[in-house]
């Protein structure tokens, strides 16, 4: 097979949902984390590859190197098109990284013009009027609106992306997606000779990002969430069964969460309800110099191995302001990545084999720590949270890495519990 589609995602478990979505469109689809090199190795036969960065919260020059970087090696596998990976909340600035970074991309690729939509309808994410929904609100007026580091307190995404780059922003609204694939690229051409640049399209359904999908596919740059990175998949020529391995269901295993999203401390709750062993890392004592990691390693050994263990640093944002108002909003980060990490790294010594990470920045904490720079996208768990499957220093390791808004609030118990 040749690969059909590079993408770079601008975190970690964007990258996993993304590369999930293009599995669902039928396509082999590996998953390299951080900035790949020359020895970086993709699975044989892959129809997309996505390359997951940490640079979503970076500086805009720092996210538009690396991105650039990432593309140059995608087109070095065979690429001919690329998809830029944001999340479906459009975590962002009024000085980036979404916009810098799809001018950057543009540019290299002497693209004129793209498509931009973060919708992703099974995730309540939808784009109307060129506002952006979270269910039946406004991101603006949702829970979702308390991003530790890019609080998204507008919905206007033709204003948002407007304040991000010197080039016009434009709108293809509903009405005009639903007329179908014609009336769409009929829209893009008429918005290029106006001197559109960017171009966002509103989508309600799966159905309206797989007309995008179709609309977009020969534009050299697209941008989104994974919805319409999965109207892009299924707009590609059929390609063979992307056969994915049966969820795992032996070997210990393990949830670190660092998100404090609404949804992870859902999921949080749901465990520790359950019955389930569940500790709370605490992040002042940490940051104080007391041996939190070698405390939690201590309570993990006491813990009955046939269960599955929760350990978090996830916090209400009461909690959390309350946190970064003592350490500084960095260094609370800082610290959450460090122990989580450097916990991943002994839980696998220590004989776990599946391990489901919540939260984008501590999952990249996580894959760095442990070393793995390449997965094969197996089964999805819910959806935009799928099983990967890596080799360790210490054997395999099939990981979870989940954005900290995705899955059901029983994913915790139900992922790692559940057999087929």
């Amino acid at each position: 097979m040749t690969l059909r589609i590079g993408c770079i995602a601008d975190d970690f478990t964007g990258g996993t949902d993304v590369a999930a979505a293009f599995r669902r469109a039928g396509l082999r689809t590996a998953l390299v984390f951080g900035a790949p090199d020359d020895t970086t190795v993709l699975p044989p036969d892959c129809d997309a590859a996505v390359v997951a960065l940490k640079s979503r919260s970076t500086p805009a020059d720092e996210a538009v190197t690396e991105s650039l970087a990432a593309q140059r090696w995608l087109w070095t596998k065979g690429a001919v098109q690329v998809y830029f990976k944001y999340c479906s909340t459009f975590d962002s600035t009024p000085h980036g990284n979404i916009g810098p970074v799809t001018d950057a991309l543009m540019d290299a690729a002497g693209a004129a013009v793209t498509l931009h939509c973060p919708a992703s309808p099974p995730n309540g994410r939808t784009v109307y009027q060129g506002h952006l929904f979270v269910h039946n609100q406004l991101l603006s007026d949702s829970p979702l609106r308390h991003h530790p580091l890019n609080p998204m307190t507008d919905s206007a995404l033709v204003r948002l992306l407007s304040a991000q780059t010197p080039h016009k922003v434009a709108l293809i609204d509903w009405g005009t997606v639903r007329q179908g694939i014609e009336a769409v690229r009929d829209a893009v051409v008429a918005h290029q000779q106006a001197g559109i640049r960017h171009i966002i399209a509103d989508a309600l359904s799966d159905d309206d990002l797989a007309v995008l999908g179709a609309a977009a596919l020969e534009l050299p740059v697209v941008a989104g969430a994974a919805g319409l990175a999965e109207g892009l998949g299924h707009a590609h020529p059929a390609a063979g069964a992307a056969a994915a391995e049966p969820r795992p269901h032996q070997g210990r295993a393990a949830v670190l969460a660092g998100s404090c999203s609404a949804r992870t401390l859902e999921q949080i709750a749901q465990f520790y309800a359950a019955g389930l062993p569940s500790l709370h890392l605490d992040v002042l004592a940490a940051a104080t110099g007391r041996d939190v990691t070698g405390e939690a390693l201590s309570w993990y050994d006491e813990q009955d191995p046939d269960l599955p263990v929760l350990i978090y640093a996830s916090a209400s944002p009461e909690e959390l302001a309350a946190v970064q108002a003592q350490l500084g909003v960095a260094e609370a980060a800082a610290q959450v990545e460090e122990l989580l990490g450097t916990l991943a790294a002994h839980l696998v010594e220590r004989g776990v084999r599946r391990l489901l990470v919540a939260g984008g920045e501590t999952s990249g904490a996580v894959t760095t720590a442990l070393g793995v720079r390449a997965v094969l996208v197996g089964e999805e768990a819910d959806p935009g949270v799928p099983w990967t499957y890596a080799a360790t220093g210490t054997g395999d390791l099939a990981l979870m890495l989940k954005s900290g808004n995705f899955g059901a609030p029983d994913l915790f118990t139900r992922a790692l519990t559940e057999t087929k």
